[in-house]
């Protein structure tokens, strides 16, 4: 199954995000990184600019989500063009991806982006994420569970697409129509 950009706006708006305007803009300004991450980090965990946010988030996506699922790049930065923006929820986001992207500076000698995709999950089960409840104030684990690893779920299911994989026909804030409450389940 093919995730898409629209995908991405659709599970903004399931959400109730606002930042659906805001994927709108950047797309047609082209301002998709204003560089509100400050620098990219060296090894010792220095903030991420949101390009690289994405970056991390996209490789982690590639981890978490299912084989079945193809257009990880574009449907990750469209959600994350809309959720990376001043809020509180936003800072947490990249403060998350920097203490993954710093664990896997600090353990692997490379950032999460140039990781195989086993050493990406074994990063995430080192870190804990993979068992940890979910915190935003919690410990690093908690706080990559809450950010990084539900936020990327959020994204998935909250979609139309993403919401198909695990049968939820109309995920919320998405109608499907008049003909989907017509027929019965598959």
């Amino acid at each position: 199954m093919e995730l898409t950009r629209r995908d991405a706006a659709a599970a903004l708006a399931a959400i109730g995000a606002t930042g659906g305007v805001a994927l709108g803009v950047r797309r047609t300004t082209g301002g998709a990184d204003s560089g509100a991450g400050g620098p990219d980090p060296s090894s010792d965990g220095a903030a991420l600019s949101d390009e690289a946010v994405r970056e991390a988030m996209t490789a982690v996506a590639r981890v978490v989500y299912p084989e079945a699922v193809s257009g990880v790049d574009a449907f990750v930065g469209g959600f994350l063009d809309g959720r990376l923006d001043g809020s509180a929820h936003a800072a947490g986001v990249r403060a998350a991806a920097a203490e993954v992207e710093s664990a896997a500076r600090s353990w692997y000698d490379s950032p999460v982006t140039d990781l195989s995709p086993a050493e990406r999950d074994g990063l995430l089960r080192e870190l804990g994420a993979d068992v940890a409840d979910e915190n935003p104030d919690g410990t690093t684990a908690e706080r990559v569970r809450f950010f990084v690893v539900n936020e990327l779920l959020l994204a998935l299911y909250a979609s139309p697409t993403g919401g198909e994989l695990v049968g939820i026909e109309n995920p919320q804030g998405y109608a499907g129509g008049a003909e989907s409450y017509r027929r019965g389940p598959p």
